[in-house]
């Protein structure tokens, strides 16, 4: 084992991170600007270029999904935790799999710009107030992620700076905010894709080849580095067994159980990936994209499982929980045992980019479900021109990005796993049962929408303000306080199945009502409006 001190990284790592960090910015934003559309098209801004290959959709897709939580989070979580934190990737790659097989094709061929799109071709006459929930729904899952990556942002900072002040704080947020609104309002999907793929190619290679560092430390032996991680991960043979993290008692494997649904079922009800899989323009290459999305996505969460044992066989978890209790800064200090100050400044770049990127992404789906969906259909009832809709959804990322920073900031000391994990629980609560009764189940009303979507999405937040996350624990947002009656930190085992019940019932108790157009719907699915 290297011994590596701990505290905050070198000032070199540091300068040479914000130097890297900030060509890597010039260079995305000109071509962000580069790529921008033209003309007024709402098309262009929501969609981009729609005859990109599939590799290029493949890469824009895992560097929608893939955030800096892949890299720094799950990689800490390995290093600590072993089996557990393996099992925890494992989930990531599961997910895209649902994706693949069961939502992305039939979504393409009935949608158009978003999932109000798709619901509204089902539900024609109740679509306004139908949109509008989605729209909220929306909103809460892309701000609390956006928020998610924001605080991030400031949080890879204190392994540079130590605790940061306030005015540091701020200036970080504000910096890494305003970038993120530049991309998505004057680059639209097309600036936001530019982003992605140079983000996606910068991660794939990035932990590849620290990975490779890592196993070419070990003579390529893989039961050398299991060995070594088990040795130094300071819980001897049991770093390799189930149960370090969840096995605790029932409540810690139900609350694992509960993370890994909605990872599993989240995935493909983010709003900013459903964007990804409505832009291609025909089956073959959507299939083909997903395909290269779900290759790619794997080999980073393999190669972040490798990150995580080499950690924790290199550094050790004494220094990893000196430097970072969480665990965020174990590859930060595997890079700096294995590379020294370049391959540190590299990998910081690498989690300052991927914040950016999923931000963008984030920023831009919110601003296209308010300006389309709010606006564009509830507000002028479909009446208002492109260059209107266009200009409503550049004005509302701006309003997204600066809520997002206002946030981020009061929020400041938030676990930013916590936050995803809730916008993920969310989405797979409320958005989720209503895309997949929308796609296969004849029945599905308006109302069962309404409910789904209004009650999956207050339920999982009522679950988590009376669960540990909020009080309770010394992790808490409020530690003093105890007011947590349910159990599990994660609500999606209790929540997911409740919004599928929700909108059963909902649709059930309604009756067949006469805007049901499931036929003509389904022949859409199945053929595609163009195909």
């Amino acid at each position: 084992m290297v011994t590596v001190s701990a505290g905050a990284v070198d000032r070199f790592s540091l300068q040479l991170t914000f130097v890297l960090f900030l060509s890597v910015v010039v260079v995305t934003l000109f071509m962000a600007l580069l790529t921008a559309p033209q003309r007024d098209e709402i098309g262009e801004f929501y969609l981009g270029n729609r005859a990109m290959s599939p590799l290029r959709n493949g890469l824009a897709m895992c560097g929608d999904y893939l955030s800096a939580a892949t890299l720094l989070g799950s990689t800490g979580l390995v290093a600590l935790t072993g089996y557990d934190g393996l099992m925890y990737l494992g989930g990531t790659t599961v997910a895209w799999m649902l994706v693949l097989l069961l939502i992305a094709e039939p979504l393409r061929r009935a949608g158009r710009f978003t999932l109000g799109d798709t619901v509204a071709l089902r539900m024609p006459r109740r679509q306004r107030p139908v949109r509008l929930a989605l729209a909220v729904c929306v909103l809460v899952v892309t701000t609390l992620y956006l928020v998610a990556q924001l605080v991030g942002s400031v949080a890879l900072l204190t392994q540079f700076t130590g605790e940061p002040g306030a005015t540091t704080r701020t200036l970080c947020v504000a910096v890494i905010g305003t970038i993120v609104i530049v991309y998505a309002a004057i680059g639209g999907m097309p600036g936001a894709t530019a982003i992605q793929v140079i983000k996606a190619v910068m991660l794939v290679a990035g932990v590849t080849v620290t990975a490779a560092l890592v196993l070419h430390r070990f003579d390529w032996s893989p039961n050398a580095l299991l060995g070594a991680a088990a040795d130094h991960g300071g819980s001897g043979s049991r770093f390799l067994e189930p149960g370090l993290r969840y096995g605790g008692s029932v409540a810690s494997k139900l609350d694992f159980f509960s993370l890994e649904l909605a990872i599993v079922l989240g995935l493909a009800a983010l709003p900013h990936v459903l964007m990804r899989l409505l832009a291609p323009r025909s089956g073959a290459v959507l299939r083909a994209s997903v395909v290269w999305a779900v290759g790619l996505v794997g080999l980073v969460c393999l190669a972040a499982g490798v990150l995580g044992l080499g950690a924790a066989a290199v550094v050790g978890r004494d220094t990893i929980v000196g430097t970072d209790p969480r665990g965020d800064a174990a590859v930060l200090l595997l890079a700096q045992a294995l590379g020294g100050g370049l391959l540190t400044a590299l990998l910081s770049c690498l989690a300052f980019v991927t914040l950016l990127a999923v931000a963008a992404g984030l920023t831009l789906a919110a601003a296209t479900s308010l300006a389309h969906d709010l606006y564009g259909e509830v507000v002028r009832k479909g009446r208002a021109s492109q260059t209107e809709e266009l200009t409503v959804a550049r004005l509302a990322a701006v309003v997204i990005g600066v809520l997002g920073m206002l946030l981020a900031l009061v929020s400041w000391g938030a676990n930013t796993a916590t936050l995803a994990f809730l916008a993920f629980a969310v989405a797979a609560s409320a958005i989720l049962p209503t895309l997949v009764y929308t796609l296969f189940w004849r029945r599905f009303t308006a109302t069962g929408a309404l409910l789904s979507l209004y009650g999956g999405l207050l339920l999982s937040v009522l679950l988590v303000v009376f669960s540990p996350v909020v009080s309770a624990t010394p992790a808490s947002f409020f530690p003093d306080a105890d007011f947590a009656w349910f159990p599990l930190q994660n609500p999606g085992i209790v929540s997911i199945p409740a919004g599928f019940l929700l909108g059963w019932l909902g649709s059930v108790l309604s009756g067949r009502q006469q805007d049901d157009a499931y036929e003509e719907f389904e022949v859409r699915m199945l053929v595609g409006a163009e195909e």
